[in-house]
């Protein structure tokens, strides 16, 4: 998302700042709900992002069609959208989705218990959405039952559920909207997306350590101390094992990644040869 549609979307979260405080898991459900709404519609769509309409007309169609629907608030972020400048259809359902996970981000953030283990309902969420990526990923008879277009959406998310037992209540919703509603991209993508928005939330990056054996404490420790002097900032550290990996190490953070794998060398010394 860029230009007018990317400024659009920084004024929605702007707003959307004020109600957190007080938001729930019901406003983020009926934001999701809007966004299915708006999705199944193409003409409707087309309307919400007409630049030639009234910012006014749009929002009042909104609001008249999920007018006692949804609470006030949903209502009033929807049609604030609709009210603002989009470059192209789809880019008001991305902010839709970007809202109503933000939502769900900040109910995590505002809990004041730290579970058992010490983390925070932010850092739980985090957790709970890389540990489903990575059930996903261990298994292509699942990754193929997440896909299948004749399974029910309930099937989907019981699935899902039972694939990460005893997530958190926000991570539940998170995953459930990426299995039954993932917009043509992977439920596992989507998944990864909202895990991005929540490190972002608590202004932290991702970084995805890949190792060919699990790391002691001290490595870890030391591991993240580096990295958060290398970037100048805290940041989230998932450790992925690999034996496939030979030796090394590789960590991603974002779209750049950092390679000292065998594997990696092994790979460059074969160009280097066929070369």
């Amino acid at each position: 998302m860029a230009g007018v549609s990317s400024e659009s979307l920084a004024t929605a979260l702007a707003e959307l700042e004020a109600k957190l405080p007080t938001a729930s898991l019901q406003l983020a459900k009926e934001l999701f709900g809007i966004l299915g709404m708006v999705d199944s519609s193409a003409g409707l769509r087309r309307a919400l992002t007409d630049p030639s309409r009234n910012g006014d007309e749009k929002s009042a169609l909104v609001k008249q069609l999920v007018g006692g629907k949804v609470s006030a608030d949903a209502a009033d972020i929807a049609g604030g959208l609709a009210s603002s400048r989009w470059a192209n259809a789809r880019d008001i359902g991305d902010a839709l989705e970007t809202l109503a996970a933000t939502v769900v981000i900040s109910v995590a953030e505002n809990k004041s218990a730290v579970s058992a283990s010490g983390i925070t309902g932010l850092e739980e969420l985090e957790n709970d959405l890389f540990s489903f990526n990575q059930a996903v990923a261990s298994s292509h008879e699942v990754q193929r039952a997440l896909s299948e277009p004749q399974a029910s959406s309930a099937a989907k998310v019981a699935l899902a559920e039972k694939l990460v037992p005893g997530a958190s209540e926000e991570a539940k919703v998170l995953i459930a909207q990426a299995v039954t509603q993932p917009r043509g991209i992977k439920p596992t993508r989507l998944v990864q997306r909202f895990a991005e928005l929540a490190a972002k939330r608590q202004q932290r990056w991702i970084a995805t350590v890949s190792v060919t054996r699990p790391l002691t404490q001290t490595q870890l420790a030391r591991l993240q101390a580096g990295l958060n002097a290398l970037y100048g900032r805290e940041l989230k550290v998932n450790v992925n094992v690999d034996p496939a990996l030979i030796g090394g190490i590789r960590v991603q953070i974002g779209d750049e990644v950092l390679d000292a794998s065998v594997l990696t060398k092994l790979g460059e010394l074969q160009r280097q040869l066929a070369g």
